[in-house]
């Protein structure tokens, strides 16, 4: 059966501020979560109940206060494993699963190569791969009725369809419906890197930001920005792509097409191409490139240099366009972090404009866990009426 769509677990709008905030920043007093809400102390008291009612929040303790301060107070917390969620990531020749807690806790993870990368063949094994996750521990398949999707490629999120995936040679594909009838879960599918960027946002490096942009560095140059709290789609859902700015009009082709995109310059594919070409040895791994630069080559350390000033000038241009409070960089690219970071570093000093060069460039290592992570990230959200966000929580 096709459980795309499921009743968020909160609708009124008081219930929704309340348990938003509580996941991203709790523990938090009743008189904290009214200041920062908005609400009124009574609203917030009534917006608890249910939710402690259902086991989705519970009290602390009480809290000492200074004499003459008044009586105790009960801190409300979210209880991490009133329900479990599923994340998993679709790569060309892998599946990564983990089951996470309420808080985007990991609490197992799993992961099989795929050797059919049809969307046939992926639904059986994505469904292999979920029981394997739900046996890890007798809690996991009472209380798991989630499963989020990250993939690359342009995802419709609404209907669950992935519109097109040059990595994986999908193009309207229903993988929502797909995982829900192979698995029985409810199926919420997001772009990875849209995915890795609301795991941030509602529980990492992002939390209580208002502006917030993620940037990955790998075989594509990926992005994703938040705005006023929400995650930016743009009406062409393609708003934040900062690997298709372009930084040099005569610039090498890029597989979009135009020419000196930050991708067709900075991409580790690129760069390994080049560094073949310029030593003439089509064997090499990029692995080697890597080492191949630390030990001082011309060649490799002038494709890293290159490649770093394309960042930097990309991330630049978004934060003057956007404003963000803070960019994280991850992806499997930045295991070369030491070659490209003061290229980066230099290139978006040169070109940030005035105030907003305070806006923090953070390095976050990415295990393959994590882009699972941003799966069940996307399923938590699922939880609430869309849109929805921690840090958005004015109820008016």
């Amino acid at each position: 059966m096709f459980r795309h769509h499921s009743q968020p677990l909160v609708s009124a709008p008081a219930e929704t501020a309340v348990l938003a905030l509580l996941l991203a920043e709790g523990p938090l007093s009743r008189v904290e979560l009214a200041r920062r809400t908005g609400l009124s102390s009574t609203a917030v008291t009534k917006a608890a109940r249910p939710l402690i009612d259902d086991g989705y929040l519970y009290e602390l303790p009480p809290e000492r206060t200074a004499p003459g301060a008044g009586r105790p107070v009960n801190p409300l917390a979210v209880a991490p494993d009133r329900e479990y969620f599923i994340g998993l990531k679709i790569s060309a020749g892998e599946l990564f699963g983990a089951v996470c807690d309420l808080r985007a806790g990991i609490r197992a993870t799993a992961g099989r190569p795929l050797n059919e990368c049809t969307p046939e063949a992926v639904a059986v094994q994505v469904a292999g791969l979920v029981d394997e996750l739900l046996d890890a521990d007798p809690a996991f398949r009472d209380r798991t009725r989630h499963l989020g999707v990250a993939v690359n490629g342009d995802v419709d999120r609404d209907s669950g369809r992935l519109r097109h995936s040059g990595l994986l040679g999908w193009r309207d594909v229903p993988l929502a419906e797909l995982l829900a009838a192979s698995t029985g879960l409810t199926v919420t599918v997001e772009n990875d890197v849209r995915a890795l960027t609301v795991a941030e946002h509602w529980f990492g490096e992002g939390i209580g930001t208002e502006y917030f942009a993620l940037v990955t560095i790998g075989s594509g140059i990926g992005s994703a920005l938040v705005v006023n709290g929400r995650l930016l789609r743009g009406a062409y859902g393609v708003a934040g792509e900062v690997g298709h700015v372009c930084v040099d009009p005569t610039g090498p082709r890029c597989r979009c097409g135009a020419r000196g995109c930050v991708e067709s310059i900075a991409s580790t594919d690129v760069i390994l191409a080049a560094v073949r070409e310029a030593a003439a040895n089509p064997r090499l791994t990029f692995g080697e490139v890597v080492g191949m630069a630390r030990e001082g080559s011309p060649e490799a350390c002038e494709a890293f240099a290159r490649a770093g000033r394309a960042i930097g000038v990309g991330i630049a241009t978004l934060v003057n366009v956007v404003g963000p409070e803070r960019v994280v960089v991850s992806g499997e690219g930045v295991d070369a972090y030491d070659l490209l970071g003061r290229h980066i570093q230099d290139a978006y000093a040169a070109h940030v404009f005035g105030a907003a060069s305070r806006c923090p460039l953070s390095l976050r290592p990415l295990p393959w866990e994590e882009w699972a992570r941003g799966g069940a990230a996307v399923a938590i959200q699922a939880l609430f009426p869309q849109p929805a966000s921690p840090s958005t929580i004015g109820v008016g």
